[in-house]
């Protein structure tokens, strides 16, 4: 555990080992249950003080932050790609995307705001005011006139003020840029944070409370814990935690949801994301996002491509331009430039991968390209034939995996996207607006991307997704309005 002024350490560590290699890239300090209890009481110390922080001092606080990671860039690359296993390209772009996201949330927090709500808008409110004695409506004199226009001289100001200590549960894909999608809103709006960073990812989370102690963000403001899960279910339930923000699996997810209590809960789980690529699609263009989005940095996306629908005019050419890609995409050493896969987080998750590659074989499917297993990585592979019961098609694979299905009719390819317990984000294929429209009306995603696949996401939008798919939206200003809430103020000036 690390606060960013600690003071004490936690009685041990724990050797944080490289998915690609098991090499150990750094030490962990675990935290026990003397050190939970410790970061739940300083962040619980540490919200007067942030609470009244004033915008300017908190955006300012962001902003520096931006510029230590800025600064410090390829070290947190590489660190990023040691431990994540992500390729050095893909942990740059997390990188670039984690300085967008905190000089966003500084713009958010200098801001953000409340609004004036109209109170002179119900003549019902008037009348009663004016009644008679019986209840019956009284003529007005000008006297009368001038009693209503004072009672009209109302203000009502509807305030947003921070809640309290969040807890950040985060995911390992995105060690760095997930958990600001966290932390940043809550500093922006005056929250402390205790961050459980995913415990194959945790040195990061580490480093980040390192680079905000820099920056000036005061002590006990967020503490880092890389704890058991029990402790961590002790953190959900506790009363002085006022929120919990959780990025995972469905199952997990909805299962603080139970434990959480009376506290808000933010949910951004699971996905397996669909395409439709209809006739008049630009079919080089679908086939690379398509190998982009299903296949890079090990298709450990929650969005990512998995389940890909083609029309029958062109799945042909589709089909060609997708395997040709798959197979030139470089798999190796993920801190070797260049490489386009390396492996995914554990060969526990690789062999889990590559048993629902070989179910879907045995029940059918054909293997276009990939589909092997060496140690925890998994070969970008291409399955064909598969069917909608097939664990590749209806659960999340979390894989360089993607299943391609031919269409006839761009109807159907909506019925068959949208016919999932998930429902996060999609891509659509097609240069027809009201096609796309309708899709919307059937499909129930939290996004649908036209013309792109569903791993586009500027950390600005409304992001978060319908049905398993989680509860609540991300992205800066979404964010912000979640881990706060409304005061009313009636000012009467009459």
């Amino acid at each position: 555990m690390t606060a960013p002024h600690p003071s004490r350490t936690a009685p041990t560590t724990e050797a944080i080992l490289s998915p690609y290699d098991r090499r150990v890239v750094g030490h962990m300090p675990v935290a026990g249950e003397a050190e939970v209890e410790a970061a739940l009481a300083r962040a619980t110390a540490a919200f007067p003080l942030m609470k009244r922080l004033p915008r300017f001092v908190r955006a300012d606080i962001l902003d520096r932050a931006a510029e230590i990671i800025d600064r410090r860039r390829e070290e947190i690359v590489r660190l990023i790609a040691g431990e994540a296993g992500k390729p050095l390209y893909d942990a740059r772009g997390e990188v670039s995307r984690s300085l967008f996201n905190l000089r966003n949330a500084a713009r958010e927090a200098r801001a953000f705001a409340g609004h004036e709500v109209p109170l002179d808008v119900d003549n019902a409110v008037f009348e009663y005011q004016t009644a008679s004695a019986d209840g019956s409506a009284l003529s007005l004199s000008d006297a009368d006139l001038e009693t209503l226009s004072k009672l009209g001289r109302r203000v009502g100001l509807a305030r947003r003020y921070p809640i309290g200590p969040v807890l950040a549960i985060t995911p390992f894909n995105f060690p760095l840029n997930l958990v600001l999608h966290k932390v940043a809103p809550a500093i922006a709006v005056g929250n402390t944070v205790v961050l459980k960073p995913a415990p194959q990812t945790p040195l990061t989370s580490l480093l980040l409370a390192e680079v905000f102690a820099e920056a000036g963000l005061p002590a006990g403001a967020l503490t880092v814990v890389h704890c058991s899960v029990p402790l961590a279910e002790r953190m959900v339930r506790d009363d002085r935690v006022a929120m919990v923000t959780f990025t995972g699996s469905a199952k997990v997810g909805w299962h603080i949801k139970e434990q959480a209590g009376k506290k808000k809960v933010s949910l951004e789980l699971g996905g397996n994301g669909a395409v439709v690529v209809a006739p008049d699609a630009d079919i080089p263009f679908a086939a690379a996002r398509c190998v982009r989005g299903g296949v890079v940095f090990g298709g450990q996306y929650c969005i990512g491509v998995q389940r890909i629908l083609v029309h029958d005019q062109v799945y042909d050419r589709f089909e060609a331009e997708l395997v040709r890609r798959v197979a030139a995409c470089k798999v190796g050493d993920p801190l070797q430039e260049g490489v386009d896969v390396g492996p995914v987080i554990d060969e526990g998750s690789a062999r889990r991968i590559e048993s629902w590659i070989n179910e879907a074989v045995a029940a059918g499917a054909r293997v276009l390209v990939g589909g092997k297993r060496h140690g925890a990585i998994i070969e970008p592979t291409v399955l064909t034939d598969t069917t909608p019961d097939m664990k590749v098609e209806c659960e999340e694979i979390f894989g360089p995996v993607v299943t391609l299905s031919r269409v006839s009719d761009m109807d159907e390819a909506v019925r068959r996207a949208a016919d999932s317990k998930y429902g996060l984000q999609g891509g659509y294929f097609t240069n027809d607006l009201a096609r796309a429209f309708r899709a919307l009306e059937d499909w129930d995603v939290g996004g649908l991307m036209i013309n792109d696949v569903p791993i586009y996401r500027i950390d600005s939008m409304p992001f978060g997704g319908w049905k398993e798919s989680g509860l609540g939206r991300e992205g800066t200003r979404y964010a912000m309005e979640s881990m706060t809430d409304i005061k009313f103020l009636v000012v009467n000036y009459g």
